[in-house]
């Protein structure tokens, strides 16, 4: 490690990191993801971070203790008042500090809500995302003044957590305890805003936080076009110097065929050949032959219109190859994937559900990773794949096209069907006709450096940026 970028004990940037996921204690997707293994790395640079998280019902209390740390925290709330209690665990096998803010807000055994929920045995309705995660900034922003814990920065992610820079301005009337806190903004999907009456919880973000950044440089460059913007390109254009784009990283160490604990044989640069006992046990798991020479190609991913599964037909049947798909989403790709399955049992294997374990085995098994995507602002299972000697096939946008390229993988650009079914048919021509290049791909792929080190020293970069100086008003 670089010891230039080592933070010494006396000059300790402080961090408050607010995310609605955190892996492991709670997770839906990528957000989850980066939230756990950026702290990590941060911490590894010797910032002194803090993550910010609520007290779903969901997490599991036996797994991550819990020990409380506050009690009955008033939280002004408009014309009201909320009381929280905050309890405290630690990012597992680090020293991090998660503080766990409990409220009714967050009783439900689900990350994002709406409807009934049974509370205090009675049926009630569960309050909107918006509020619940508006009320999450603030009880967090008022958790860290009630610890003493002045941050230099307030790292705020997504849409949840976009109203923190706006809260602390409005904080800062009342007393100067963030008067020297600065605010980075992170957009890691820009298709999903926080939209409510009069109010835009992501342009809200974009306008009051001193710097933004999104998820890779591709992306960073796209979203200031109509094409790629949601909207919310003309925004972002006035905030252009202060945006940037940061490659996500993996976790390498829980994403590794070395020491992975779910698949089935360990393997390695070295040891690449291993690779195919994964592939064969998971041909006989679905009740295929045994074949090791066959093409296995793999998806892993939500089932929604962002993720380009709709570009697989019927006509993908031709293919000398077996498919399987793992995911959950949108009944209507749901339902299209599976006609496909009981259609053609032999070639398409479809999985509706989320499982850790089936997710490892198939970038362990699979010869080949699709990541279709319309638009993608990072991405990372084609990271994934890499790091497993899986060589992926994926349509040229935002970190897809970052991160893979004709020494690693196949690209294509048009999003249409027929250029998907084109490249994926060039790449099963080079595994079946040319060994030696397609060896050639999955070496590349593996030997490919996917850590959050490098990454983090960018984060720690813009933290040590000054504030920012412009005043945008609206952006109407």
């Amino acid at each position: 490690m670089d010891k230039r970028n080592i933070i010494s004990n006396k000059s300790k940037i402080k961090i408050l990191f607010l995310s609605a996921e955190v892996t492991p204690l709670a997770k839906v997707g990528g957000l989850g993801d980066v939230a756990g293994a950026l702290s990590k790395a941060l911490a590894k640079l010797g910032l002194d971070i803090r993550i910010c998280l609520p007290f779903y019902g969901l997490i599991d209390q036996k797994k991550y203790p819990a020990k409380k740390i506050i009690s009955q925290l008033t939280v002004p709330v408009g014309d009201t008042n909320e009381i929280i209690d905050v309890y405290q665990t630690n990012l597992p096998n680090t020293k991090i500090p998660i503080y766990l803010i409990k409220n009714n807000f967050f009783n439900p055994k689900k990350i994002y809500s709406g409807g009934r929920i049974m509370l205090d045995g009675k049926y009630t309705r569960q309050p909107d995302d918006l509020n619940r995660f508006a009320f999450f900034t603030l009880a967090a922003l008022a958790t860290a003044k009630k610890l003493n814990f002045q941050p230099g920065v307030v790292h705020a992610n997504d849409w949840h957590t976009a109203l923190a820079a706006d809260f602390i301005k409005t904080l800062n009337q009342q007393n100067n305890f963030f008067a020297k806190t600065k605010t980075l903004y992170t957009i890691h999907n820009l298709a999903n805003q926080g939209l409510t009456k009069g109010k835009n919880y992501m342009a809200e973000g974009v306008l009051n936080s001193d710097l933004v950044n999104t998820v890779s440089p591709t992306y960073a460059k796209e979203i200031l076009t109509k094409e790629y913007g949601a909207g919310l390109e003309k925004i972002l254009i006035k905030r252009k110097k202060q945006l940037s784009g940061i490659l996500n990283g993996i976790d390498t160490d829980f994403f590794n065929p070395a020491t992975d604990k779910f698949i089935k044989r360990h393997y390695s640069v070295r040891s690449l050949a291993a690779k195919s006992t994964n592939k064969t046990a998971l041909q006989s798991q679905l009740g295929w032959p045994r074949n090791k020479n066959t093409a296995l190609v793999g998806l892993v991913t939500r089932f929604v219109r962002q993720k380009g599964v709709d570009l697989i037909t019927e006509k993908f049947s031709r293919l000398n190859c077996q498919f399987i798909f793992l995911g959950a989403g949108e009944k209507k790709y749901e339902d299209a994937l599976l006609n496909l399955a009981k259609k053609y049992p032999r070639q398409f294997s479809v999985k509706i559900k989320f499982d850790e374990r089936l997710a490892h085995e198939i970038y362990a098994a699979s010869d080949i990773f699709l990541v279709p995507s319309r638009f993608e602002p990072c991405g990372l299972t084609q990271m994934i794949a890499m790091r497993y000697g899986s060589v992926p096939v994926v349509r040229l946008t935002g970190g897809l096209a970052d991160t893979v390229n004709k020494k690693n993988g196949f690209t294509f650009k048009k999003f249409t069907a027929s250029e998907f079914y084109k490249i994926l048919s060039q790449a099963l021509k080079i595994y079946y006709e040319k060994p030696k290049a397609w060896q050639q791909l999955k070496l590349s792929g593996l030997k490919q450096n996917f850590s959050w080190d490098k990454s983090a020293k960018q984060y720690l970069k813009l933290y040590r940026k000054p504030r920012r100086i412009d005043k945008i008003k609206n952006f109407c």
